[in-house]
């Protein structure tokens, strides 16, 4: 979910060669951090939805169920019938429903272990004061790296292409049903 991000986080700390590219290096992680349990309330948000979701549509089940029985008990065949295609209906909703539960708890679960994977690399850059990293030094020809402004940018970008990345996502799940 946040792999560029944290692409653009590794290439960023990589980078930094003074006091201060590491300054600014601590603070596009902090927003990256931002961004990332933004992401993540999301995505909670969106499977405690698709949890109530389906807890309307099985009470609904239940309703079309105790109507069929009522039905039958009076010989009511057209009813009955009506009350089996709802009843298929809700069943195939439920079905759907339950998957993209299942779906969305292993998002979570992989988006929440991504930000903690991210804490701990704001939370060690941040033990050595936002200092230089110990990297290989640029080949030859080549200068220390992009100036803070390049890394914010770039970091602007990857949160960007991640949240239009998961908005799509999110139109195909709604247009694939």
């Amino acid at each position: 979910m946040f792999e560029r991000l944290r692409q653009s986080l590794r290439d960023a700390m990589s980078r930094a060669s003074s006091p201060e590219e590491g300054r600014a290096v601590l603070a596009m992680m902090r927003d990256a951090l931002v961004q990332a349990r933004m992401g993540v309330a999301e995505v909670r948000d969106a499977l405690r939805d698709s949890r109530t979701h389906l807890a309307h549509e099985q009470k609904e089940l239940a309703t079309v169920r105790r109507r069929r029985e009522l039905a039958a008990g009076i010989n009511d065949s057209e009813t009955v019938e009506v009350a089996d295609r709802f009843e298929k209906r809700h069943l195939e909703r439920i079905a759907v429903l339950e998957r993209k539960i299942s779906a969305q708890e292993s998002e979570l679960a992989l988006a929440e272990s991504e930000l903690e994977e991210m804490n701990a690399q704001y939370r060690a850059m941040q033990a050595t004061g936002g200092g230089p990293t110990v990297a290989p030094p640029p080949p030859a020809g080549e200068g220390i790296g992009p100036e803070p402004d390049t890394l914010r940018r770039e970091m602007d970008r990857a949160a960007r292409e991640a949240e239009a990345e998961r908005q799509l996502g999110e139109l195909k799940r709604r247009m694939g049903r």
